[in-house]
Formats: structure tokens, sequence, C-alpha cells
């Protein structure tokens, strides 16, 4: 039975009222018990006794269970409520753990954006993209694999593995609570963002072996080679779009909720964060308003993203 819908409330109020009923009536009964004593009805006043008897006690135990199951259905319900409550301060303190370990992770992107966002804002081939990061022939192309070998070495992509929020909600009161569009997100850019990750490192894996043992500019003036280590290096540039996408979405949620305190989780969610984009720029242009307003430790929830900022 669900209590907190009023169902249990609704119980404990009718076993009350036809508690109070039966009482009411042997009361009314006793008074015919009184009339068949003066009128020396014997048989009468046996009968009625029976019946007033049976009434009273009926009420007085309907009454009873009615008022343990209050008692009962309020101290389960107040239970619950101070675990929720409990809950949820853990909650927020762990989403507040999980931005201050976030932000410098989401800092190392810039050097993603370095390579993604020569020439303009990155948009994947499959969208129409043609910036200097995925046009990049011969000479340019050895210049960016150096880059992209740079990025390889500086930034630890098992980092990221702290943008998991998940997994301080899932068994917990809260989770029950949140929309369902905003905890689907949640999930998915969780796991887009292994995915990311995860391919990666076998994209870094098999650019080395395109280039094999000699010098970048070596292998990339040969025109085979050119074409494996190009198309290595436009899998790089996808799968690390996805990443800073995801990532920077991924924290800029997170702010935005733990802005809002312990009232999140009656929070719908919001076009601004949580639809998807063609691009990084895209979903910047259109996030950035509401991240600019949303405040988080001190600092504004864009600022955060430490996007367009050095590394």
């Amino acid at each position: 039975m669900d209590f907190s819908a009023g169902h249990g409330y609704l119980l404990i109020g009718g076993l009350i009222v036809v508690g109070a009923g039966l009482l009411i009536l042997s009361l009314i009964v006793n008074l015919h018990v009184a009339h068949s004593v003066r009128d020396d009805k014997r048989h009468r006043e046996k009968l009625l006794e029976y019946y007033r008897n049976i009434f009273s006690q009926l009420g007085v135990i309907l009454i009873g269970i009615g008022v343990s199951l209050f008692i009962f259905f309020f101290q389960q319900n107040y239970q619950d409520q101070r675990k929720r409550e409990t809950e949820l301060q853990q909650v927020l303190a762990k989403l507040a753990a999980r931005i201050a370990r976030g932000a410098p992770v989401i800092e190392t992107l810039g050097e993603f954006d370095e390579v993604l966002d020569e020439g303009g804002a990155y948009v994947s081939p499959e969208h129409g993209g043609s910036n200097a990061a995925i046009s990049a022939k011969g000479a340019e192309l050895g210049k960016q694999v150096e880059k992209i070998l740079l990025v390889e070495r500086d930034v630890d992509v098992q980092d990221f593995d702290i943008l998991n929020l998940s997994r301080d909600l899932e068994a917990t009161f809260v989770v029950n609570e949140l929309d369902p569009t905003l905890w689907f997100n949640i999930v998915r850019d969780e796991s887009e963002i292994k995915y990311a990750t995860t391919q990666l490192g076998l994209d870094y894996k098999d650019l080395h072996d395109a280039i094999g043992n000699e010098p970048v500019e070596a292998a990339v003036a040969k025109p085979d080679k050119e074409q494996k280590i190009k198309h290595e290096v436009l899998d790089i540039l996808y799968d690390g779009d996805l990443l800073r996408q995801r990532s920077r979405r991924f924290l800029a949620r997170a702010c935005w909720l733990f802005s809002k305190g312990r009232g999140f989780v009656a929070l719908p969610s919001i076009d601004a964060i949580e639809a998807d984009a063609k691009s990084q720029q895209e979903w910047i242009d259109r996030a950035k308003p509401v991240l600019a307003q949303s405040m988080s430790g001190g600092s504004d929830c864009f600022k955060l993203l430490r996007y367009g900022q050095a590394s």
C-alpha cells in the first residue's frame, strides 16, 4: 500500500470511522436494552445486550487497529523521510566531490580543443565538417599527428572515470524522484564517455601501428601510409570530440543540479543542456546562458568547463 499517496490514511480513516459508527450503534442498542429492562422483556433484553456487546467490542477493536496503524505508518514515514534527507545530503556531498574532482580533468580537454578546433570549430565529417583538423594533409598532417601524440602523453583518458554520477544515485531513494529523461541522459553520457575513452586507447595504438618505426614526417610522405595515418587520425578526432562533448555536458549538468541545492530532485530536464547538438560549439552556444547563471563553489558553471581557456 502506498502510504505516501494517501491510501494508508484512507484505510486508517475508514477503520476509525467504522469503529466509531459501531460504538454509536452500540449506544443506540443500549437505549433499546434500557427500554427492554423497563418493559421486563427478558428475552429481548438479552438479545440486545449481545448485539450491543458485539458492536462495542468491534468498534473498540477497529479504532484500536486504526490508531495502531496510524502510529506505525507515522513512524515509518518519519523514518523514511529522515533516511531520504540523509541520503539527499550524502548525494549532494558526493555531487560536490564529483564536480571538484572532475573540473581539473575537464581542464585537460583544452589539449583536444587545440587539435580539434584548428581552422574553426570542429564538426564531424558526417555532419559536413571541413575545418583544418579534418582536411590536413602532407606536412600539415604530420604536424597534426605530432600534436595528437602529445595529447596522448599529456591526457590520461582513464581519469575521466571520475565522471560517473550514477554510482552515487542508483541505490538511493533520490533516483526514483529524478526526471526520467534526466536520469537516462546521465547514464547515457557516462556510457559514451566510457566508450570514447576505450576507443581512444585503441585509436592511439592503431595510429602507432600505422606510423610504424619511422619518423612521423617520413611516414606521412608515403602515400600508402599517409592514407592509413589519416584514417586513424580521423578516428581519434571523432572519439576525442565525443569525449569532450559528453564530458563537458556531464560536468555542466552536475554543476547545474548542485546549484539548485536540495531541490534538484524535482528539476525537469532542460533542452539548453540536454538536447543533442551536431557539434560542441553548437551546444556551448545554447548552454552558456543557462550555465553562466548557475553558481557552484563560488564560480559559475560555464567557467568550470574551461572552454576557450589555456590548459
